[in-house]
């Protein structure tokens, strides 16, 4: 069977091709400024903010500590934007201080108990809060057979504070001082967390004193350990006006087991805060995704806290980064809570250099388009200087050659219609492409006008000279 042939089948490539070939004219015209336009906002997404690192370094804490297992659940909320968070474990809040201090130590961030340091310290060495995180108890475990009603009752004794780098063993003698106990009459040893456990449950010492989160392994495993007691700071709210950077809070009975009763009473503690910590010159958009992280981690309700309650811009000596503060005040931006972090990020980035390109275009946009008509019309409007040479040639020749010069040119006339009949340009400029195409007829008439009469003037010369050539002088 023969299909028949659609009659438009011909027709619709040359209509689509004729359509599309103004693209090139598009691209001739609108390519440079827009060529400019991406130049400059590469040039300025280079220069202006560079793009946050995807590999940023957390100083964390001692092994099996609150701070460690907490840095595992930042880590693993930043991986979910790209973002790599390395561990890097440490003594505790002092060796996390210093580090952040040193420059070359690699570290980004770091978690730091709050009266580690002071205002004027922390604006000199160029650090910034990210903002309080939550509140770290100061936990007094002793074995059953001691006796220690109160801080003055401890003399004698082997306790454990770890190592000096937690902060735990200068927050420590400060309460022994506040209480009139001298620093040497009692045993202080400096083991970590885990082997300062075995030695308590071993009765190799007395006590050990730490300061942690209630998520904390070893806490949640000492308050359900038969033998092992809990120090009840009965003075609490006067400790905490005492140091500025403490805060009482009462641990509830049962809080732990409510079927066993674990507490058995309710617990009176003080507690400092742990923050967030980072060089001032950590990215603005890695400060925005630490502090988003702080708040889907912390946000919630625990043994010492109200839902809402942390992280907060508040308990912390040091000053709190103006994007982060910005946060608590009126949440996440509008972009962050509607875009994916990096595309949110570029925009924040970017908007200064999207306005002002913006504001470019305006005027790009009233010169552009004219120039896009000018190219067109200019591929039609060059044949017309053949045209006019044409004509020139013609006229510029002597009378006698000029039906030779008329040949010439008809010939060249001839070449131009040809290549003019090739001309492509968009349907909506097909009228100009029609008057030339007139125009060349026109000119070729009149030359052959011209033609036509300089043989004849020719011929009528030639007869004229015949008869006069032929008679005898």
């Amino acid at each position: 069977m023969v299909l028949e042939k659609h009659p438009f089948s011909g027709f619709m490539p040359k209509f689509l091709r004729f359509t599309t070939l103004s693209l090139r004219d598009l691209l001739v015209t609108f390519g440079p400024p827009l060529l400019l336009i991406v130049l400059v906002g590469v040039l300025a997404y280079k220069i202006i903010d560079p793009a946050p690192p995807k590999l940023v370094t957390l100083s964390t804490g001692q092994e099996n500590s609150a701070y460690e297992q907490l840095a595992k659940r930042y880590a693993a909320v930043l991986a979910r934007e790209g973002v790599q968070v390395r561990l890097q474990p440490s003594d505790g809040s002092l060796e996390n201080l210093q580090r952040l201090k040193d420059p070359d130590s690699g570290i980004d961030l770091a978690f730091v108990q709050s009266g580690s340091t002071v205002l004027a310290d922390a604006e000199r060495d160029g650090l910034v809060s990210l903002g309080s995180l939550f509140v770290e108890p100061v936990w007094l475990f002793y074995r059953q057979g001691v006796k220690l009603n109160h801080l003055r009752d401890i003399r004698g004794l082997k306790i454990n504070v770890g190592p000096p780098g937690t902060g735990v063993p200068q927050l420590f003698r400060k309460l022994l001082s506040a209480n009139g106990v001298p620093a040497h009459r009692v045993t202080l040893t400096d083991m970590d967390n885990t082997p300062a456990t075995v030695a308590l449950l071993a009765g190799k010492i007395d006590g050990m004193v730490f300061s942690s989160s209630a998520e904390g392994l070893i806490i949640q495993m000492l308050l359900q350990t038969p033998g092992i007691r809990l120090f009840n700071f009965s003075q609490a709210d006067a400790y905490a006006r005492r140091f500025s950077f403490l805060s009482a809070v009462r641990m509830p009975r049962g809080i732990v087991d409510l079927g066993r009763e674990i507490p058995s009473h309710d617990f009176q503690l003080i507690a400092p805060t742990a923050t967030l910590v980072a060089r001032e010159d950590l990215h603005p958009a890695l400060v925005d995704l630490f502090v988003e992280a702080a708040a889907e981690i912390h946000g919630g309700p625990g043994w010492f806290q109200r839902r809402g309650d942390f992280p907060t811009a508040n308990f912390t000596e040091i000053p709190v980064a103006s994007s982060a503060e910005k946060f608590y005040k009126n949440g996440p931006s509008l972009l962050h809570r509607h875009m994916p972090f990096w595309l949110a990020n570029f925009f924040d980035r970017m908007w200064l250099v999207i306005v002002a390109l913006g504001a470019l275009l305006v005027p790009l946009s009233r010169v552009v388009p004219p120039l896009y008509v000018w190219k067109v019309r200019s591929r039609i409007y060059r044949w017309y200087g053949q045209l006019r040479s044409v004509e020139h040639a013609v006229e510029e020749a002597n009378v006698a050659d000029r039906a030779a010069a008329c040949a010439v040119q008809l010939h060249r006339l001839a070449d131009i219609e040809q290549r003019v009949n090739q001309l492509t340009i968009p349907l909506s400029f097909a009228e100009e492409l029609y008057e030339l195409r007139s125009h060349i007829n026109f000119v070729r008439k009149r030359i052959q006008w011209l033609q036509q009469t300089s043989e004849q003037t020719s011929r009528e010369h030639t007869q004229d000279q015949a008869p006069t050539q032929g008679n005898p002088t």
